[in-house]
């Protein structure tokens, strides 16, 4: 299974597409997109050598149940789902993918239901949102013992830096200036 590390090209529009397929970056996650575009986005990723994980919740047209999972595998042949949907985790799982919980650290409450969550799903990654708040990555590391993504608000190279200084063994962002970022 591929590890996840470092920063992790998210991509939302097209013009980010081309940038990361001649990049070095060995993954790439598409956050949103459509039905009718996804096969081929992945086609022409996995045609470059990238590992593809696609977030299930944000594809139009796609349900997250049972088949759009089975779809995504067999079909797409993603690597990895990203999801905050418990039983898209669950499929993600027993197909063999790398299984990415999305959790948005909102308040006390919500992490506190969150961590409940990942405990009875044991993905194999959880993505922190917002990222920008290294107590909050540290806490929920600490709690689950599960590798930590940050995502959402990072802006800077700053903020990449204080995500994985502060425990997250990797960074999505959609801004292309900071695939680059250390």
């Amino acid at each position: 299974m591929v590890q996840l590390q470092g920063v992790l090209p998210a991509i939302r529009s097209m013009k980010d597409f081309d940038q990361v397929l001649s990049s070095d970056k060995e993954c790439v996650i598409f956050l949103e997109s459509r039905i009718s575009q996804i096969s081929s986005l992945v086609a022409y990723a996995k045609k470059s050598g990238k590992k593809v994980l696609v977030h299930a919740d944000l594809i139009q047209g796609l349900k997250a149940d049972d088949y759009g999972v089975e779809y995504l595998v067999h079909d797409l042949k993603v690597d990895g789902i990203l999801s905050t949907r418990g039983n898209v985790i669950s499929l993600a799982k027993k197909h063999k993918i790398i299984a990415v919980q999305r959790l948005f650290a909102l308040d006390s409450q919500a992490i506190n239901h969150n961590v409940k969550l990942v405990e009875r799903l044991k993905p194999d990654y959880i993505e922190v949102l917002p990222g920008i708040a290294p107590s909050i990555l540290a806490e929920i590391n600490e709690r689950t013992g599960l590798p930590i993504i940050a995502g959402g608000l990072i802006r800077t190279d700053q903020d990449v830096k204080n995500a994985l200084d502060s425990g997250a063994v990797a960074v999505t962002t959609s801004r292309s200036e900071l695939w680059n970022s250390k």
